[in-house]
């Protein structure tokens, strides 16, 4: 799939102010300063559409990207550190909890983890939560080119085996860098086939419910 329009269309403090559910959605999250401005900006092609900054907590509200006219990127707050007041962070806490419980045309969730490091608990119990609320979600590891391609790849594996020991099933995951522009081309390609998914869905509404009776 390529990128042929890409603009910002709003920021919401809640789930309610965001734009009709009409088309698929796809949300971004990590720990704070994992790189997901940069990310979005790699795959939509766009250096300036999502504010990259180098100070955690920089992205506050639930922005939504339109997309080819045809779906919507979503970046959200992080989670974890920032230097924030606990009243605010429970205010984004709850904000993204609303949003990712409620929001009725959300594909997926890519969840994404620093490549340079070992699994984190912090993480680890963030799909956690993910699961404990039915949302489907997929990893998307960073930063790759900010450590060797091997040490990148072995702390991958050692996450993926980590929810091995929670997990029957294992979702797609993804190792990129927003630098050299790794992992775009997967990535895309699989929205593109969530997206036919998705239309399907909505053109036959009943066959889902039908699978899942059979």
């Amino acid at each position: 799939m390529d990128i042929h329009t890409a603009t910002y269309l709003i920021s919401s403090p809640k789930v309610e102010n965001c734009p009709k559910p009409d088309m698929p959605e796809y949300a971004f999250i990590g720990r704070s300063n994992v790189g997901k401005s940069s990310l979005i900006n790699m795959l939509t092609g766009q250096n300036k559409l999502a504010k990259t900054s180098n100070t955690p907590g920089k992205t506050q509200l639930i922005n939504h990207f339109l997309i080819n006219k045809s779906f919507y990127i979503v970046d959200l707050p992080g989670y974890g550190f920032a230097k924030v007041s606990q009243n605010t962070r429970a205010t984004w806490e709850k904000m993204i909890s609303n949003y990712l419980q409620q929001r009725p045309n959300l594909v997926t969730v890519f969840v994404l983890i620093d490549s340079r490091h070992e699994p984190q608990k912090i993480d680890i119990e963030f799909l956690r939560k993910l699961g404990e609320w039915g949302v489907p979600f997929n990893v998307i590891f960073t930063k790759a080119d900010k450590s060797t391609q091997r040490d990148a790849a072995r702390n991958a594996k050692l996450f993926i085996e980590a929810m091995k020991r929670e997990w029957e099933f294992i979702p797609r995951s993804f190792i990129t860098s927003a630098v050299k522009y790794l992992g775009r081309k997967d990535i895309l390609a699989f929205i593109g086939e969530l997206n036919v998914d998705f239309v399907k869905k909505l053109a036959n509404p009943d066959s889902e419910e039908l699978e899942q009776s059979a």
